[in-house]
């Protein structure tokens, strides 16, 4: 049956949508054994669940905290140097990188956000604050002011690479606008957890689908210059373009199985009508990690399996483990614009649902008033 909702309210759903995939999914984000998963949460992750003390596959102790990527050495005592982590962003939380097994959302109670979900956030906030245009020089000031506050603004204990590339060459004098640094992670799904909400506020407001492609690059690219990332990006900017039209079961998956075209080997119908058990599809046939070469493939995989049923689609997505709460995110925006019931039934039990239910409103409605 064809989606009725207008597609407004699939834009509201999706982005509520994707705030519960993060929240779902960071308790075992990272999780790179699925035993270790039902070993903390017997049965796997059904509701949303506060982070554990211990991670057992954390390596955030291998993790710069002066950079993006991984330790190239400790600094000295006597070095004067400020640290990216502890001195310029998540400061007074500096003190859990350097533990083996803490877990990387330490702390975090159930229905909380992530970092990544944050910027989602602030992105949202400067197009409406703008009217819907996009400002990629406010975007990125919010970010800066967002990441640099003292105490910090937001409830996590880990950055990305990304973050942490990008603040290393901002203490060094680099301006906003040239602060991306490239890693060997550059090209992953945690780059596109903020492209939904600008992809709507621009489609409703009539922008064609080619022009969004092109602004979403921009976008992205402020934070993550990788140009295989750009290619998933434009398939990501069709599919959600194709989704806010309500397309029934079968011009989904259509949308979907188009999207697999662009990844080398891949025939995502042919892939789900084999059968194969999820953990053999993650894990084996694709990696469970952040490479959009890997987990781009895996959300459209899971998005066409599942697609009738959103709820276990997240579920699945959490229990596989890796970063799933990124590839969650991604995920949960597609399914949002099909189905309204996961917003609809778990939305209000995230800790901050009423201000980001204000601040989706105050993005979606201005862009979908008539005019």
């Amino acid at each position: 049956m064809k989606n009725t909702l207008t597609p407004s309210s699939r834009a509201v759903n999706a982005l509520k949508t994707q705030f519960i995939a993060d929240a779902l999914a960071m308790p075992v984000h990272w999780y790179y054994n699925p035993m270790d998963i039902e070993k903390a949460f017997p049965g796997g992750i059904q509701q949303f669940e506060a982070a554990p003390d211990f991670h057992p596959s954390s390596i955030m102790s291998l993790h710069s905290t002066s950079s993006g990527g991984r330790h190239l050495g400790r600094r000295g005592a006597n070095d004067p140097q400020p640290q990216v982590v502890g001195d310029v962003i998540l400061k007074g939380r500096a003190q859990y990188w350097n533990v083996p097994n803490v877990h990387y959302h330490q702390g975090m109670g159930a229905g909380e956000s992530t970092l990544n979900a944050y910027c989602a956030r602030i992105l949202m906030r400067s197009l409406a604050d703008a009217g819907g245009h996009y400002d990629k020089s406010a975007f990125l000031s919010a970010y800066i002011g967002f990441m640099t506050a003292d105490p910090p603004a937001h409830p996590d204990t880990y950055a990305e690479s990304y973050h942490r590339g990008f603040f290393a060459n901002f203490q060094a004098g680099l301006p906003p606008e040239k602060c991306a640094m490239t890693t060997h992670d550059t090209p992953s799904v945690g780059g596109l957890v903020t492209v939904a909400p600008l992809v709507f506020s621009q489609r409703l407001q009539g922008v064609g689908v080619a022009e969004i492609q092109a602004l979403c690059r921009k976008h992205v690219a402020s934070t993550h210059p990788d140009e295989s990332l750009m290619k998933v990006c434009d398939r990501y900017v069709t599919l959600l373009c194709g989704f806010m039209e309500g397309p029934d079961e079968a011009g989904a998956k259509a949308l979907l199985a188009e999207a697999g075209k662009g990844v080398a080997g891949m025939d995502v119908a042919a892939l789900v009508k084999r059968k194969l058990p999820d953990l053999q599809v993650v894990g084996r046939l694709y990696s469970s990690a952040c490479y959009i070469s890997d987990s781009w493939p895996v959300v459209l995989y899971l998005a066409y399996k599942y697609n009738s049923d959103p709820w276990l689609a997240l579920r699945v997505n959490a229990n596989l483990g890796g970063d799933n709460v990124h590839r969650g995110m991604v995920l949960g925006a597609l399914l949002g614009l099909l189905h309204d019931n996961v917003a609809t039934a778990w939305f209000d039990q995230l800790v901050a649902h009423e201000v980001i239910g204000q601040e989706i409103q105050a993005l979606i409605s201005p862009a979908a008033a008539p005019r």
